[in-house]
């Protein structure tokens, strides 16, 4: 236990303990999910969304993110230990207790089904406790440790934040809502799996499966041409045959798709280089949260004002 490796370490003001409460949501991955769920939801309420039920939204997608991501502490406080990237997190450097840590999921947990059942819909709330239930259980519990598959399924658990932007809006899901979810899950594998390049020598070190430490490194960015590909060409179908969204969106869509295509076929030519898996990595961030801003400013009514008046103006002129 990680207890007997470490001595209890103590904070010196309040701040320091919020702090590390804070430390333990990973805050940095819950900004990206919430711009998938606002994504979702500019498209399902046709660029007019509610401020209040976005604002709802948002902050029980938010607090559902962070009890997530604690219970995967909680639950990965050896490995973490072991790791010298992670070592000094709040549970293994000892700042905060495994019983203290799972009290503040619950309530986070208990807080976002609260927030979304009473002021957005029963739905929306079943939704994003799911993810939680998904992430822990299925992810963090299942396929992390014994499986090379770990983020192709896990996947799933980082793409409800989609499901529940929709379901806030309309209380139903669509063949769009499931699109949007499918664009997520699609775009994990490339996204973490360049990660995992680069820290391959961490996970091997505590036996955790990802891909290039079982398969290795060409294996590996094989299977990112693959899912990037796939994702790419999934976004497109938001377009057509959909009609979720519109010609802006798709122009926006294709653009960024061809950047993260030409960086993932870099890194099919130097399996073995870093930095080019670093520069996917990043660039993976920056296209999906450009992705989901192009699904917002397709939505828009001002957009569609301005694509109807150009494209009256060409058809006059032709």
């Amino acid at each position: 236990m990680i207890e007997t490796n470490v001595s209890r370490r103590h904070h010196d003001t309040f701040f320091q303990v919020i702090q590390s409460y804070y430390q333990l949501t990973k805050p940095r991955i819950i900004p990206l999910l919430l711009i998938t769920t606002a994504g979702s939801m500019w498209i399902a309420a046709k660029g007019q969304v509610d401020p209040w039920l976005l604002l709802v939204t948002l902050l029980g997608g938010t607090l559902a993110a962070a009890s997530a991501q604690t219970i995967n502490c909680i639950y990965d406080r050896d490995i973490d230990y072991d790791m010298e990237r992670t070592r000094h997190r709040p549970m293994p450097s000892g700042r905060v207790q495994p019983r203290d840590a799972l009290i503040f999921a619950i309530a986070l947990a208990v807080g976002s089904f609260t927030l979304l059942a009473v002021f957005a819909n029963l739905l929306a709330a079943l939704l994003a406790f799911s993810g939680i239930v998904f992430y822990v259980l299925v992810y963090t519990h299942w396929l992390k440790r014994h499986s090379t598959q770990n983020i192709v399924i896990g996947g799933a658990a980082g793409a409800i934040p989609a499901l529940v932007g929709w379901a806030a809006v309309t209380d139903t899901l669509s063949w769009a809502a499931w699109l949007i979810f499918a664009i997520v899950f699609l775009w994990t594998p490339p996204h973490f799996w360049a990660l995992a390049l680069m820290i391959r020598d961490d996970y091997a070190k505590v036996g955790i499966p990802m891909l290039p430490v079982v398969a290795g490194d060409k294996a590996t960015v094989r299977q990112i041409w693959f899912y990037t590909v796939i994702t790419v060409t999934a976004t497109v179908l938001l377009f057509y045959p959909l009609h979720a969204s519109g010609i802006v969106y798709v122009v926006i869509a294709l653009t960024l798709g061809g950047v993260f295509v030409h960086k993932s076929w870099r890194l099919l030519q130097n399996p073995e280089d870093k930095t080019v898996a670093r520069e996917l990595f990043l660039y993976s961030i920056s296209y999906m949260m450009l992705l989901c801003l192009g699904m917002v400013v397709d939505s828009l009514p001002i957009t569609h004002h301005l694509v109807s008046t150009i494209l009256t103006q060409l058809h006059l002129l032709g």
